[in-house]
């Protein structure tokens, strides 16, 4: 009488197929890496520009306020009383308007 033998399947991999596999795992992990260390990277810099463009803000309202200041400085009724206190004359021919 024969006896049955069990068959097993035997999956063998080749010398060039386990490179590949090994080579295909490596660099999906590496791509997964890159992607995270980018996207930290992308996030940095984004909070970089939001605090650059706050302090710009603040900035631009400074010299607002320091630009109405001195409008209010050189205006025509300041310079006059400072002029009559000091016992000059205002005269508009003498002044000279630079851009």
């Amino acid at each position: 009488m024969k006896k049955n033998k069990s068959r097993t399947l035997v999956f063998r991999l080749t010398k060039g197929e386990k490179l590949l596999y090994t080579l295909g795992f490596f660099s999906l992990i590496f791509i997964i890496v890159i992607k995270v260390f980018s996207s930290a990277s992308i996030s940095n810099l984004k909070m970089d520009i939001e605090k650059i463009s706050y302090k710009i803000e603040n900035q631009e309202k400074k010299n607002q306020s320091l630009t109405m200041q001195v409008n209010e400085l050189i205006s025509y009724e300041n310079l006059n009383s400072i002029l009559k206190e000091m016992g000059l004359s205002y005269n508009n021919e003498n002044i000279i308007v630079l851009k």
